[in-house]
């Protein structure tokens, strides 16, 4: 599938911010891609959710949306798709059903991770290891942002394929293209 670069200019100029910002993964960037700033925006949502059912695996039987900024675009993807949704929490709440994931029971079932930015990978990374766990089938994760250096996996030492609808090259291209 080739970027839209259309969306890509419009994604850079919604959520583009620049300064010194300190990354999940401790890395401390001087570009930071504020995703709430175009899930917030249900037209640019629509945008990138409909990129991303392109890019879902054959066989995906639920999309596993990550807390916090997952669950939104998941829950587009959802409704474009029919796929149920279900929300992975960073850690399984202590009260109530006490559970990692809400929604369906994702034993045994092919779940595609849905995130929205990805650099490191350590919060796919997580909910990778617990939902499979649980004994999901976890293989992909589709990202709106994957600002991962160009040509890497930052998840295959976990074995997943990440699937993105912009990268960090495409949102530089269309900077500097503007």
């Amino acid at each position: 599938m080739s970027t839209d670069p259309t969306l890509a200019a419009d994604i850079d100029a919604t959520c583009r911010l620049t300064g010194e910002f300190t990354l999940r993964s401790g890395q401390v960037a001087d570009t930071y891609f504020d995703k709430y700033l175009f899930e917030a925006q249900p037209v640019l949502l629509d945008r990138v959710a409909a990129q991303m059912v392109g890019l879902l695996p054959e066989g995906t039987e639920l999309l596993g949306g990550l807390e916090l900024g997952g669950v939104p675009i998941a829950t587009m993807v959802s409704a474009r798709t029919g796929l149920p949704a279900l929300f992975v929490r960073k850690q399984a709440k202590e009260y109530g059903t006490a559970k990692l994931a809400e929604g369906p029971d994702v034993s045994g079932r092919r779940v595609t991770l849905v995130e929205d930015v990805i650099t490191t990978g350590g919060a796919v990374r997580d909910a990778t290891r617990a939902l499979r766990e649980l004994g999901a089938v976890v293989e992909v994760v589709v990202c709106a942002i994957d600002r991962s250096p160009e040509g890497e996996d930052p998840l295959a030492d976990v074995g997943l394929e990440v699937r993105s609808v912009l990268t960090r090259a495409d949102l530089d291209a269309v900077r500097a293209a503007g």
